[in-house]
């Protein structure tokens, strides 16, 4: 079974920075799009960033001048390199990918999520 582990949340305070990861793990055939979403308490679920299978990236616009999004495909690994945090910001960040992998066929797939806490 696919599966994604998110790490690198943390507490931070405003303005400070965190890394987050996401690594893939399982029978995976391959990943195209990959894409980090955040939801805050009482609040929808928002996209962050993504990728596209192209290699194009996209941002929110808070997101935009302050998150950068990469990857490591030979470690089925994603990344948000959060800058300039915001109180704002706080949310659980969650990872997604679209994959191919044995069982399954294409499937979009999510994290558990990491904890991401801006406060002083």
């Amino acid at each position: 079974q696919v599966q994604l582990v998110e790490s690198g949340g943390g507490q931070v305070q405003p303005g400070g920075s965190l890394r987050l990861s996401c690594v893939a793990s399982g029978r995976i055939l391959g990943i195209s799009a990959t894409r980090w979403e955040r939801q805050a308490p009482g609040k929808q679920r928002e996209m962050v960033a993504l990728i596209r299978g192209n290699g194009a990236s996209e941002y929110a616009n808070f997101a935009k001048g302050r998150f950068t999004m990469s990857k490591d495909n030979s470690k089925n690994t994603v990344y948000l390199q959060m800058n300039d945090l915001k109180p704002e910001d706080t949310a659980v960040y969650y990872c997604a990918a679209t994959i191919r992998d044995v069982d399954r066929g294409v499937n979009n797939y999510w994290g558990q999520g990491t904890q991401v806490d801006v406060a002083s």
